[in-house]
């Protein structure tokens, strides 16, 4: 199966998104959170650090709806995932993004796409920036050259073993209560016999949802307030079946967490990273 390099520079939006208090607390609701800034309207909601993938799906389905044969499609797995936010959304503003793929390369797995939304507020200026990428297993890139490698900013590994950081439960219905709460719909996470139909095992949890789960932990455990949060950086190393268990690793570095999170002694997010200001 193969894709063709020339979808580099394809490009939708921007695609307007009405961000609402409902949406806001959904989104922490759905990851377990419990701090009462996430639910309290009588002011600025606090929005968890990884909403910005709910306001961002509907141009990353438009611009692989554009580029990605549907066939091709069916392989891909989120692979890596660069988090910069330039600030927190707002409940009661409509956030405008823009999806643009900014490079391929062909990797030993399969054909490494990413693409690039880049998210503004009415004004103009910048809420956040995600660069998404895709490995497309078992698909070869044709036409590509040197110069298409995209540019990741990956966080490095980190030396050693990190030290435990607690915890988080993965309950066999995360997968629905996610998708609705975060209005990220792939039937491989709520549709067994899709997600069977694409040789999986079962139903798994969507790795937006592990790298929020595992955020939040790390976080939690290391005492640091989610405003804080800058950047967040990480690698997608397996999946996680429901039920299931996430076991958090982490240390902090200056301004930086490191972390790791592992499921049934696998590691399923690797290289992990949280910059914070």
């Amino acid at each position: 199966m193969k894709l063709a390099a020339r979808i580099v520079g394809t490009e939708v939006g921007p695609l307007a998104q009405a961000i609402d208090a409902r949406w806001l607390m959904a989104y922490a609701a759905a990851l377990g959170e419990t701090d009462p800034r996430f639910f309290d309207t009588r002011g600025t909601l606090v929005a968890h650090p990884l909403f910005p993938v709910c306001y961002e799906w509907p141009a990353a389905v438009a611009a692989r709806e554009r580029a990605i044969p549907s066939e091709v499609y069916a392989r891909v797995v989120h692979a890596t995932h660069v988090l910069t936010i330039h600030r927190a959304p707002r409940a009661g503003e409509t956030l405008l993004t823009t999806a643009r793929i900014i490079g391929a390369v062909q990797r030993a797995p399969g054909a490494f796409v990413v693409t690039r939304m880049e998210t503004r507020d009415a004004t103009g200026n910048r809420v956040s920036v995600t660069d998404y990428g895709s490995l497309y297993r078992g698909v070869a890139l044709e036409g590509a050259v040197p110069d298409m490698v995209p540019d990741i900013d990956e966080a490095t590994a980190p030396e050693g073993r990190l030290p435990a950081a607690g915890e988080a439960a993965v309950a066999a219905n995360l997968s629905h209560v996610y998708t609705e709460c975060a209005r990220i719909w792939n039937p491989i996470h709520t549709d067994l016999a899709v997600a069977q139909a694409a040789g999986l095992p079962g139903l798994i949890l969507h790795g937006t949802a592990t790298l929020a789960l595992s955020v939040s932990r790390v976080l939690a455990a290391c005492d640091i307030d989610v405003t804080r949060v800058q950047r967040v950086r990480c690698r997608f190393a397996g999946m996680v079946p429901m039920p299931s268990r996430l076991d958090l690793r982490a240390l902090r570095t200056g301004p930086t967490l490191r972390f790791e999170t592992r499921c049934a002694g696998t590691t399923v997010i690797s290289r992990g990273a949280i910059d914070l200001v």
